[in-house]
């Protein structure tokens, strides 16, 4: 059995520990969190233990840090002593924000990191989380965590030199696109539907939408295409979002959260 410890069970630690505690792995989870009750709260749901970081840094196997980058260093000054005299094999599970690899391993005394950059969806089991392996974690540890996260949703590997930018497609993206979602229902509202089914609509057109791409593979720009009827509605709809810089503030949204983060 391998003990899964998580220091930081706010909203998203707390949607990979419920994920990981829907895994098959023989595994025990150790929950920790600056607000005990909030650990105790996940703990209630999904099992496990509430225990403090300490205990997480002497007992598990592979140690999730969901912790804000600003808190990181205080939480590193508390368990630090404790993974410098560990002689056994851990690993260090990372979702902290702009601290890369090479900073991790030398914080935590050159093991294994994983960095992993999941977004909001993975708390009902639709996320979508980059992940990169440090290249001392073993082959086995790499299956180990893929299973371990495979309930949270699609896991996709990538370089860390491109986490930066697509980061701010998977992570800050289902914000950008709540923003959608609200301002087309409330078009739909304006022209009479009710809100909450206008939110309904909206939402599934978008998961059907981008089921169609994934499935199909088509263009995105051939999609639009497709639905443009000479002289019809969408068309007219498209040449008014182009007419009000839609494209230009999305793509300057992204870049904005790419420079941010470097």
């Amino acid at each position: 059995m391998k003990t899964i410890g998580f220091i930081g069970t706010g909203y998203m630690g707390g949607a990979l520990a419920t994920a990981a505690s829907k895994s098959e792995l023989d595994i025990s989870i150790l929950l920790a969190n600056r607000t005990r009750k909030k650990a105790q709260a996940l703990c209630d749901q999904i099992g496990g233990t509430v225990c403090d970081n300490k205990t997480i840094a002497e007992q598990a196997d592979c140690i999730f840090l969901g912790v804000k980058p600003q808190i990181l260093p205080e939480m590193y000054e508390e368990i630090k002593e404790i993974l410098k005299k560990r002689k056994d094999e851990y690993i260090i599970v990372s979702m902290v924000a702009g601290k890369d690899i090479p900073m991790l391993k030398e914080m935590f005394f050159d093991h294994p990191i994983i960095r992993i950059m999941p977004n909001m969806p993975v708390s009902v089991g639709s996320g979508l989380s980059l992940y990169h392996f440090s290249d001392d974690v073993k082959e086995e540890d790499r299956d180990f965590f893929l299973k371990l996260m495979a309930a949270s949703g699609t896991l996709l590997e990538s370089e860390e030199r491109y986490m930066p930018a697509i980061g701010g497609v998977t992570g800050c993206g289902p914000a950008f696109a709540a923003m959608f979602i609200e301002a087309l229902a409330d078009g739909a509202v304006q022209c009479g539907v009710g809100r909450k089914d206008a939110y309904v609509y909206v939402a599934e057109m978008m998961k059907g939408t981008a089921e169609l791409y994934l499935k199909s593979r088509q263009h995105p720009g051939a999609i639009k295409d497709s639905v443009c009827s000479p002289a019809g509605l969408t068309i007219e709809g498209v040449r008014t979002l182009e007419k009000l810089g839609f494209r230009s503030a999305v793509i300057e949204a992204l870049i904005a959260t790419f420079e941010k983060r470097v």
